[in-house]
């Protein structure tokens, strides 16, 4: 699973616990995106190394999540089918799958090189409230179809949280608790981040 994790939050650890179930996965990879490319304008948002080490505490103390920072050391934008690649170069034996929501379903044509992405993992589609089943349905069909990919709909809860509306409830002093695991928001409390 990769992503900002701007910050990582509940939702996001039950995605990740929701595809190792579903899909009887050995473990799940979270990959803190170093440079993504949809993302330019980073600024009043969490360093890179702010954002690892909140990814290390959510994660810690489940035995089939791991941090990967496979995406956070390379020069230039990090793109999605490069790291599935080199991914599988180095575990030509491991199949992959490739967890994304559902807004990113539908900007995954927009994404650099889309077919590759395809061939190098199934790709896992997480709902959300405010998508309509029968539209992600055909999207993912549609999608499989033009790039020969196996799209696959992960079977989660609908919980509505995004790092966007936490960086905003920080800022105005809200509480953040039980939407990020303590340990994460103590490390923002701490350190000040989004304020």
């Amino acid at each position: 699973m990769g992503g900002t994790f701007d910050p990582i939050h509940i939702g996001h650890l039950i995605l990740g616990e929701t595809a190792y179930e579903q899909f009887h996965l050995d473990k799940v990879l979270f990959m803190p995106a170093g440079n993504p490319p949809h993302k330019k304008n980073r600024r009043g948002r969490a360093t890179d190394e702010e954002r690892v080490e909140m990814v290390r505490r959510a994660i810690s103390g489940n035995e089939h999540f791991e941090l990967s920072l496979i995406e956070m050391n390379e020069d230039g934008y990090t793109y999605t089918y490069r790291t599935l690649e080199r991914m599988q170069q180095e575990r030509k034996d491991a199949d992959y799958y490739f967890i994304i929501g559902a807004d990113s379903l539908y900007n995954f044509e927009t994404w650099m090189e889309p077919a590759r992405i395809c061939q190098a993992a199934r790709i896992v589609v997480a709902t959300r409230d405010h998508t309509e089943e029968e539209s992600l349905d055909r999207e993912m069909h549609r999608l499989s179809v033009k790039y020969n990919g196996t799209f696959l709909k992960l079977d989660s809860l609908n919980i509505d949280i995004s790092s966007q509306m936490l960086r905003a409830w920080i800022n105005e002093n809200r509480t953040i608790r039980y939407y990020v695991p303590d340990g994460v928001a103590n490390y923002i409390r701490k350190n000040h981040i989004y304020q």
